[in-house]
């Protein structure tokens, strides 16, 4: 499994408790990040915690207000953290590893445990990228030639992939992810996957690979401001993706 660059293995398992807001997220800069993370772990004996946003609650408004930026990620996502470190209670050879590993093995797990992890595990990886894969409106950059040339490959054209994810995300019943992902054998695919499953879950979901793209279509990333109207945030949210942090998942991705 690869080492995406952003967000790396300790900076999903580390907080960012006293670091602060951060409004770009250079390589040299977060391997900084994950090593003041790690101490802290460390010293509060907890394998997981709540990372910080790299902008401010409302950076992204108007595509994402920022009072569902509050909720979401100090009650919905820390609640998939405090689960998931209870469920690896008394599990000390799961909690060192990344939530990377826990993912890509959760189907291998005891079943005691098997379905909190993959619940809430998911959760917590999935909204740790999900939070990076964003940036304010005009800060997020453009798609790289390199991954422009591979997204016109596999869907014909950059308009016609952003329908085809918008689409894979309207046509999720219920709650659940559309992703953007790079296969073993290096093409692209879009896939949805259900609930907080994602592409890392072996043996739990029909395709596998690296995320690089990756939007959350439960009703809680979007209610207060669009209700039920999904597709507009959908359509909204394209001018809050982080170019830059896919483009290096892209090149990265093995």
């Amino acid at each position: 499994m690869h080492e995406p660059r952003s967000p790396r293995r300790d900076f999903l398992k580390g907080s960012l408790a006293g670091i602060g807001a951060i409004a770009a997220l250079g390589g040299g800069t977060v391997r900084a990040i994950a090593q003041a993370s790690s101490q802290t772990n460390q010293e509060q004996h907890m394998p997981f915690t709540l990372p910080a946003l790299p902008y401010p609650e409302n950076a992204l408004e108007p595509s994402i207000d920022a009072l569902t930026m509050n909720i979401h990620r100090t009650k919905h996502h820390q609640a998939y953290v405090d689960n998931l470190n209870k469920a690896l209670e008394g599990h000390a050879d799961l909690q060192g590893k990344s939530i990377e590993e826990l993912c890509a093995g959760v189907a291998t797990l005891p079943d005691a445990i098997k379905g909190a992890v993959r619940n809430n595990g998911g959760g917590h990886y999935n909204h740790s990228l999900f939070w990076v894969l964003m940036a304010p409106k005009g800060q997020g950059g453009a798609p790289s030639a390199e991954l422009t040339a591979a997204i016109n490959k596999a869907f014909g054209s950059m308009d016609d992939f952003k329908a085809k994810l918008a689409d894979a995300g309207m046509k999720r019943f219920g709650s659940g992810w559309s992703w953007l992902i790079k296969k073993p054998d290096g093409s692209l695919e879009i896939v949805s996957t259900p609930n907080q499953d994602n592409p890392l879950m072996k043996g739990l979901v029909d395709t596998l690979g690296t995320p690089l793209l990756g939007v959350d279509v439960w009703e809680h990333a979007y209610y207060l401001k669009y209700q039920n109207r999904r597709a507009d945030y959908l359509k909204s949210w394209w001018d809050v993706v982080n170019w830059n942090e896919v483009n290096a998942r892209f090149a990265s991705a093995k």
